[in-house]
């Protein structure tokens, strides 16, 4: 029977045959275990499907859910499955005496029933779901472990790709399934305080196999699990030319010291309403007139509300949607964990082929993540991932604060190739805005201070303050004469 397939038992979950390096090693025991509500079900049956899909014979044996349990929950996901299932029943129909406080007769007999399902059907793939029924009936860790091994030596002569489910409501910390179990993949169900239910999925140990430690967020919803393999930036390398990428406005471009070196990052930081949207959507709508392709994804805003501001301000985002230049996407970052937004960053990049990517705000990101820690190393791999393609990425961050000094609620500003920073200040009676570069990797910039203003033609900029001081605290002096204000009439 191990002749008759070759190569890996995939899983049928693209995200978990890239964790695991491929899929399970054929004719090998896995162990698949979690709390109950955490997918080891599901994840199981789409094995199964995988199998079926491809020619294999395939059974499910449930010690604990009944058939139409299972067919119904098949069903919910839209699969009509050609998979064998058996159900094994552990009370005494006769006696009607529950065989879990029986002697070893019980376990050996259930044993037997297991293979006498298996003779039948002669599967190539095989799901016993669940251990805990077993442990149970076994009531030694001794006779347990005997059993398991006895299951093992059984379907390894067979040639037969095992996937044993474990809920563990019994003794959590019995690892003998661990120690026997070629591979073991362990599922975790988090609720945070607000937002949906996070599930995330981890390889404990996979005998021979290089496989992608660490944890990977993964989904359940209509059709399946989803997973989501965490993104190692240096796995992902392209030869791209670093030319400069500029702007539609030739005073940014000077501030910028003649433009952005493509493949870099931008952070734009400032208070709330300064104009750090426009700005990016500024450097999105220059690249779809180079003719190039650019993604953005709005955490902070509705989408709706969003275009129809940016027209107002002479950015026509819905002109360069239906043109199929710019992908738009609106996140919601209590429902999104932080693994599908990679992946959704990747396909923008990857599939679409989009070489601007903007990301408004980091705000909303980091609602969406459990620490502040783990926002910065998701955000660096994201980051390097996406400057090794060859992308050009922007950023936002909302600061606290209007006037004076700013509060940044996590601090990027080391990770970024370039930081813009946007202000407010008072002068003549009026607030207004002032744009500066404070830091550039990638060569020299302006290190004056600009006034800027948004209008019906998007953004102005004037001529560097050389003549006030003070501008970032907010309320500064005149020194002498120098270029004048921007006035109304210039937006």
């Amino acid at each position: 029977m191990s002749d008759q397939f070759k190569g890996e038992a995939k899983t049928g979950i693209a995200g978990l045959d890239d964790v695991l390096g491929g899929g399970l090693e054929r004719a090998r025991v896995f162990l698949l275990e979690g709390a109950p509500g955490t997918g080891k079900t599901t994840i199981a049956t789409q094995f199964l499907l995988a199998g079926a899909k491809a020619g294999e014979r395939c059974l499910y044996i449930t010690l604990s859910e009944n058939e139409d349990e299972l067919r119904a929950g098949a069903a919910s996901h839209g699969w009509d499955s050609g998979i064998d299932l058996f159900e094994l029943n552990l009370l005494d129909e006769d006696q009607q005496q529950s065989l879990l406080y029986s002697s070893d007769l019980e376990l050996g007999e259930t044993t037997k029933r297991i293979f006498e399902a298996f003779e039948r059907v002669k599967p190539h793939r095989i799901v016993l779901d669940s251990l805990s029924e077993i442990r149970l009936l076994a009531q030694s860790s001794l006779r347990y472990r005997r059993q398991i091994l006895s299951l093992k030596h059984y379907f390894a002569r067979q040639g037969t790709t095992v996937l044993l489910l474990d809920d563990l409501t019994t003794d959590f910390n019995d690892k003998t399934v661990h120690s026997v179990a070629h591979g073991v993949i362990r599922l975790e169900e988090m609720a945070p305080e607000y937002g949906a239910e996070r599930r995330r999925l981890r390889v404990l140990k996979y005998r021979g196999r290089r496989f992608r430690g660490g944890f990977h967020d993964f989904t359940i919803a209509t059709g399946g699990v989803r997973a989501f393999a965490r993104l190692v930036s240096a796995e992902h390398k392209k030869g791209f030319v670093r030319d400069v990428v500029k702007s539609d406005l030739p005073e940014l471009d000077a501030l910028l010291g003649g433009g952005l070196e493509r493949g870099s990052s931008v952070l734009i930081l400032g208070p709330a309403g300064t104009g750090k949207s426009l700005l990016t959507l500024t450097f999105a709508q220059s690249a779809v007139k180079r003719g190039e392709r650019a993604a953005i994804f709005v955490f902070d805003e509705e989408l709706g509300l969003l275009f129809d501001r940016a027209k107002g301000l002479g950015v026509d985002l819905q002109a360069m949607v239906d043109a199929e230049q710019l992908l738009i996407e609106q996140v919601d970052a209590a429902e999104l964990t932080p693994g599908e937004f990679s992946e959704r960053v990747r396909r923008s990049v990857e599939v679409y082929k989009a070489q601007t990517i903007v990301i408004d705000s980091l705000n909303g990101y980091q609602a969406a993540m459990p620490g502040e820690s783990q926002l910065i190393l998701h955000i660096h791999e994201l980051l390097q991932y996406l400057n090794r393609q060859g992308a050009t990425t922007f950023l936002t961050v909302a600061q606290h604060g209007l006037v004076g000094d700013m509060k940044t609620p996590v601090d990027v500003t080391y990770l970024a190739d370039t930081v813009v920073l946007l202000r407010y200040f008072e002068m003549l009676g009026r607030v207004r805005r002032a744009i500066s570069i404070v830091k550039k990797r990638t060569g020299a910039h302006e290190d004056t201070i600009r006034e800027f203003r948004i209008g019906g033609r998007g953004i102005t900029l004037g001529e560097p303050l050389t003549n006030l001081q003070g501008v970032l605290r907010g309320v500064p002096t005149m020194v002498g004469d120098g270029p004048a204000l921007l006035r109304a009439e210039d937006t």
